[in-house]
């Protein structure tokens, strides 16, 4: 294990142990302890959810928060619900993850050249984190992003994701505050610092099942983010597995 390696490894016991937001915390602790029917046999995670992947990642991928019955429950960024089994299947194809399928955190999954974050580690009600809420962890974002120093990408995972890499850069003084960049799918901006900021819908069921975001679309943004990032083309990944 490198340094960095078990800096990260820190980095996220400290995010486990995190009790910045009181009224998260307490809301998490009551989705673990009622649970869905459809989970009243699980064992809820309950707790703020670390980040997971290749601590040498190129790309970034950047989600919202935890699913209150998603990886709230399993303890693994969008494992567990729909919207990670939109996400590795695709991940997969774009040979960033061995399996097509996230079921927990013990499900022998790997990444390699990506990590998965977000800005948020705490399920909130409604999926909508509070202005304080987010502000609340970005030092976690901010201390990250520091360690993953082959990072080249950052594919930004809806509006909120992205509009918290920007704070991201404004707080580390690698963006100006003005001009405010627009959030759109597909879009891409290089920052100050030499990443790339590249923007997707998020694989929410609500994008999905209207056909907002397909999974032609999900996987293009995957591809160029392989090109952008200085990787092997799609077909050379799989090769080389």
């Amino acid at each position: 294990m490198t340094k960095a390696d078990a800096a990260l490894k820190e980095l996220n016991a400290r995010i486990v142990a995190c009790e910045r937001c009181p009224n998260l915390r307490a809301y998490g602790a009551e989705v673990a302890r009622v649970r869905r029917r459809a989970y009243m046999d699980c064992t809820y995670w309950g707790r703020p959810v670390p980040s997971f992947g290749d601590p040498r990642a190129r790309v970034v991928v950047l989600g919202l928060a935890p699913g209150a019955h998603g990886s709230h429950r399993t303890g693994r960024m969008f494992t567990g619900d729909g919207s990670g089994d939109f996400l590795f299947p695709v991940l997969h194809e774009a040979g960033f993850a061995s399996q097509a399928k996230a079921v927990s955190r013990d499900d022998g999954m790997t990444l390699k050249d990506l990590w998965i974050t977000a800005v948020a580690r705490c399920a909130p009600p409604a999926n909508k984190p509070t202005p304080e809420e987010l502000r609340n962890c970005a030092p976690w974002l901010d201390e990250e992003m520091s360690l993953l120093t082959e990072a080249r990408v950052v594919v930004c995972l809806g509006r909120i994701a992205f509009d918290g890499l920007l704070a991201h850069a404004r707080r580390k003084l690698q963006l100006a505050p003005r001009p405010a960049l627009a959030f759109a799918h597909g879009a891409e901006f290089a920052l100050p610092s030499g990443l790339v900021a590249l923007a997707s819908y998020h694989p929410s069921l609500q994008n999905t099942n209207t056909g907002k975001l397909t999974r032609t679309m999900f996987l293009e943004i995957f591809e160029r983010a392989r090109k952008l990032a200085g990787l092997a083309s799609t077909e050379l990944a799989g090769e080389s597995k």
